[in-house]
């Protein structure tokens, strides 16, 4: 039976001014989410309030089945390390160590050993022995994926997780983190502007005018 990994209800954000209001949205395992919207809309803000990098300013945010807000700092960081995803435009690698060592390092602090065929379907074998400054801005991003898999997360939250991929590579990754979360029983939360990446989600979602709606 599926089960809510991810449940927000009134989630709403504000800066100087407000970004967003009344965000209500559910993720069960197995499934997939695209957020979009254009630029400024708060996408990425609304992602990291749902996993735990931000409190929002109003609402709660219970990720398997635990309000995150309401829980320790170290908590917050135990469920980080071992249950969740975090998937950046930027891809944040350790520019001196081999993109293999990279990899190695997430697994190794979760405890987890590295499962050759993610490393395959990604096409990134033959590309470990090389240091991630000797990468293209796509091998880099597909080394980073990886090493996001490589701990097994239960939920995943990708901000323009192709952003800086071809067409080919953008739905290879895709094709990578759909089958991850069938295969783990987890699911996926992806921010994106390709409209083409969105539709092989679940469901699409459109953040305009301060709301969340769901696009037909």
């Amino acid at each position: 039976m599926q089960h809510h990994l991810l449940h927000a209800s009134g989630i709403s954000h504000t800066f100087d001014y407000k970004l967003f209001d009344a965000i209500d949205l559910d993720l069960k395992a197995q499934e997939s989410i695209a957020i979009v919207g254009r630029s400024g809309s708060g996408k990425s803000t609304l992602l990291h309030n749902l996993s735990t990098f931000l409190q929002p300013t109003n609402g709660n945010v219970a990720l398997f089945g635990e309000d995150i807000y309401g829980l320790s700092e170290t908590k917050i960081e135990q469920i980080r390390r071992y249950k969740l995803g975090m998937i950046f435009q930027n891809h944040y690698l350790f520019r001196g160590m081999r993109a293999g060592l990279n990899i190695e390092l997430s697994s190794l602090l979760c405890g987890v050993s590295i499962e050759k065929s993610i490393l395959d379907k990604l096409e990134i074998s033959e590309l470990l022995d090389q240091k991630t400054s000797e990468l293209s801005g796509g091998q880099q991003q597909r080394i980073s994926i990886a090493r996001v898999l490589a701990k097994k997360p239960k939920l995943i939250f990708a901000d323009e997780p192709t952003g800086n991929l071809d067409k080919q590579s953008a739905n290879l990754v895709m094709d990578v983190l759909l089958e991850n979360i069938k295969e783990n029983d987890g699911a996926l939360i992806v921010v994106t502007h390709d409209s083409e990446i969105a539709s092989r989600c679940d469901k699409v979602y459109l953040l305009s005018d301060k709301k969340l709606t769901l696009v037909p």
